[in-house]
């Protein structure tokens, strides 16, 4: 009986077995009897670079100082130094007033100074000769009294008449008007000849600072732990300022950093306001322009970057193909973050071949044909999105 069990036993065994193998060498030969063709694909190479992460906005750009040339007296405009669009240094002479009545009246104050000065300098003169007779009772002490008092009164008198003359020489430096920035000078709103009031709605233009400028811009009110901490960071953040429709641009207008939050979250909104200052010396921003602007929060240092494209996702999460000896397998990543171009995973390493094309008729363990490598990843590319 044992002897028949065993038999039977070893009978099965070797019925398996050449079903296995039957089976391998079906799988690897097509109907016809002969070898199955391996998947063309290609692939794309992980890429490991420092990645900054940001987060977009939409911002206006706001002159840091703009100021409107408005006369401070009423008079009759003579002449304008300064052209349309001329930059302008701080403290240059940009228009003239007529001047003539206020130089005399400056005139006519600094004739009262003088005959104070004489008055008072012949009160203190009789002051002097009073002390010296009212020591041998020459004179009364009425008549002491009464000199000095003459003489305080022509002091107070003197002290009037030199704020008179200050009064009418400010009044005069008022026909000169002067920049009070370095900036640019707008469009012209008076002509010369006109008579201007200082109650006039209008000024004369303009002056606005272009470099450097200032962008404001709002964030979403969970972004502000975010900004809070960059803030205390001990280097500014960078700030990139795009064209306005192109997030994903290559070359920036300008570059900047971040300056200051608002001190209130707005409640219809609920964004917070901030603004960065950038350098612009080519002017590639304008007070009112609208640009999308990229905060960076943070830099992935040795991130692992794959095309977009590679990234498969399935039931389990993300994953992606991965090419050895010449077989696919399926090697689960996590996203730490993407955009359109790119994307930072965790899970493989540094110069991993990933099939980029073709994964659709792959299979874990599937044997592939690599036809081309796709160039590497741009690094430079990735702008993460909020």
């Amino acid at each position: 009986m044992r002897t028949l069990t065993r038999s039977i036993l070893a009978c099965t065994v070797l019925a398996v077995l050449a079903s296995a193998a039957l089976w391998h060498n079906s799988a690897n030969e097509s109907p016809a009897g002969h070898p199955v063709k391996a998947v063309p694909v290609k692939v794309a190479t992980v890429e490991q670079a420092d990645i900054p992460r940001r987060v977009s906005g939409i911002g206006t750009v706001h002159a840091l100082q703009s100021v409107v040339i408005r006369p401070q007296l009423d008079g009759t405009l003579m002449r304008l130094w300064v052209k349309e669009g001329q930059f302008v240094e701080k403290g240059q002479l940009l228009a003239t007033l007529d001047d003539r009545d206020w130089r005399a009246q400056l005139a006519q104050a600094q004739a009262g100074l003088a005959q104070t000065r004489a008055e008072l300098r012949a009160a203190e003169a009789d002051l002097g000769r009073y002390k010296a007779l009212s020591k041998d009772d020459g004179i009364s002490r009425q008549q002491l009294d009464q000199q000095q008092a003459q003489r305080d009164r022509l002091a107070a008198t003197l002290l009037g008449n030199q704020a008179a003359v200050q009064v009418a020489t400010v009044k005069l430096s008022f026909t000169q008007i002067h920049s009070p920035l370095a900036g640019r000078v707008g469009i012209r709103n008076v002509d010369v000849g006109n008579f201007l009031r200082v109650s006039d709605a209008q000024g004369l233009f303009s002056v606005t600072q272009l470099d450097p400028i200032a962008v404001e811009f709002a964030l979403p009110q969970q972004q502000l732990p975010t900004l809070q901490a960059l803030l205390r960071a001990p280097t500014p953040a960078p700030v990139l300022a795009l064209p306005s429709g192109e997030l994903a641009a290559s070359t920036p207008l300008a570059t900047g950093y971040l300056q200051v939050i608002d001190n209130q979250v707005s409640s219809s909104t609920g964004t917070l306001r901030a603004k960065a200052e950038f350098a612009n010396p080519n002017l590639a921003l304008w007070p009112g322009q609208l640009v999308n602007i990229q905060l960076q929060t943070q830099v992935y240092k040795g991130a692992l970057v794959i095309p977009s494209r590679v990234l498969q996702r399935g039931i389990d999460g993300t994953f992606v193909y991965r090419v050895r000896n010449d077989l696919a397998e399926a090697v689960p990543v996590k996203v730490l973050d993407q955009n359109s171009e790119v994307i930072v995973v965790e899970g493989v390493a540094a110069g991993d071949l990933l099939i980029s094309d073709g994964q659709s008729r792959v299979r874990p363990g599937a044997q592939v044909q690599v036809i081309a490598d796709e160039p590497a990843p741009d690094p430079a590319a990735l702008s993460a999105q909020p």
